[in-house]
């Protein structure tokens, strides 16, 4: 409503005094403060808040370029600011000092590595100026050789170069080094010593030599190593001696087919059978119930390699079906020695027994069938190895070692029902 007393005519004059008054104030307050917006800038009152806003003149430049990165498009970037020559040489530089600073790097590293190493050159002088004089295994060799043969050393340093020589030998290429000058047939025929420590050692470097290195193997039975073997453990021998022989015997014999036939042409199986029927050689009987376990299951492997290859005759094949081991075995009567072997206490041979028994089962079948003894001691046996299994199960181990044994103990009673 408006104020009484006053007409309505009068009321518009009214209004436009107010608004020249409002206008002529804000020009006074602009016109007489220091400017603090660029001059040219657009300024509006907002009249909510009394306040002035002035607007950029880059503003619009700004948002449109912000729009053009969020579509992905390029900035405008001056390319006048600097040439491409400018750039070239910033670059090289950059790559000068990248190999500056490679080049500190790699004299730092090499001069660590003089710092912790030496030349061999210079290593050798100062050996030379000290007598130590650096060798090559072949060169040691030969020396343990010279030293083992010489007629001057005594028995002491025979036995101390035989020792070290086994270090040595236990490596393929050191062991066939050792025919290139002669020093495995020397070691042969160490075999032939009277003294019993000489033929231990000598077995002992051999054993190591012959491992699973067939051209050692072929020259070991050219130089007479096999017959040498036989004899010393078919005479009377110290146990430990013995033990030596057994093992280079073992070594020349697995995966050498040939060897393994000149063995049983030799009568190596009767030797064997007199070295485990002697008193205090159980240690020695269940190394020769494993010897005969692994040359058993080593030609019934060749046979299925040889199915498995479709090979009519291959070579191998022909060399180990020409050792006829098995019926050996059942003539001179090894089905009943490995029986009774199973009275051994220790569990670890009735293992090794239990093996063999298997692999002989097919050839010796009669025999285990009727041996009313051995049926005794493998139901013993069942009781026992049930017991120790019930008491594996228990401690939490499922199938452990006992359990095994006991599945061969009963897979061989099942087979002689």
């Amino acid at each position: 409503m408006p104020p009484q007393g006053l007409p309505l005519s009068g009321m518009a004059p009214l209004g436009m005094l107010l608004g020249l008054l409002m206008a002529s104030y804000f020009t006074f307050c602009f016109c007489h403060q220091k400017p603090a917006v660029p001059v040219g800038s657009h300024v509006r009152l907002n009249l909510q808040t009394g306040t002035r806003e002035v607007k950029l003149q880059d503003e619009d430049k700004f948002r449109n370029t912000l729009k053009g990165l969020k579509k992905g498009k390029r900035l405008d970037i001056n390319t006048n600011t600097y040439t491409s020559q400018d750039l070239k040489s910033a670059l090289a530089k950059f790559k000068e000092g990248a190999e500056m600073e490679s080049s500190k790097e790699d004299k730092a590293r090499q001069a660590e590595v003089k710092r912790l190493f030496r030349p061999i050159e210079e290593l050798k002088r100062d050996f030379e100026e000290l007598n130590v004089v650096i060798e090559t295994d072949m060169q040691i060799m030969v020396r343990l050789i010279n030293k083992f043969n010489s007629s001057n050393s005594s028995l002491e340093e025979k036995i101390a170069a035989l020792f070290d020589l086994e270090y040595y030998v236990h490596q393929m290429d050191n062991a066939q080094d050792l025919l290139s000058f002669g020093g495995l047939q020397v070691v042969i025929n160490g075999l032939n010593s009277t003294e019993p420590l000489v033929k231990e050692y000598a077995a002992f470097v051999l054993g190591a030599a012959f491992s699973s290195n067939p051209k050692v193997q072929v020259e070991a039975i050219e130089g007479g190593a096999l017959q040498k073997l036989l004899v010393i453990l078919a005479t009377e021998q110290p146990l430990a001696a013995k033990k030596k022989v057994l093992f280079a015997l073992c070594s020349l014999l697995r995966h050498f087919p040939y060897a393994q036939q000149q063995f049983l042409k030799l009568g190596g199986l009767q030797v064997l059978r007199s070295l485990v029927q002697e008193k205090g050689t159980e240690v020695l009987a269940v190394r020769v119930v494993t010897l005969l376990y692994d040359l058993v299951t080593e030609k019934m492997f060749a046979e299925e390699e040889a199915k498995l290859t479709q090979e009519t005759f291959p070579e191998k094949l022909q060399q180990y079906r020409q050792v006829h081991l098995l019926p050996s075995l059942r003539e001179q009567g090894w089905c009943e020695i490995t029986a009774h072997l199973l009275a051994l206490p220790e569990h670890d041979a009735r293992e090794k027994v239990l093996q063999t028994l298997g692999a002989l089962l097919v050839t010796c079948w009669d025999h285990y069938h009727q041996d009313s003894q051995l049926s005794r001691m493998l139901a013993s046996l069942q009781a026992e190895y049930q017991l120790l299994a019930a008491q594996e199960l228990q401690d939490g181990e499922d199938e452990g070692y006992f359990w095994e044994l006991l599945g061969s103990i009963n897979s061989l009673l099942k087979e002689l029902r």
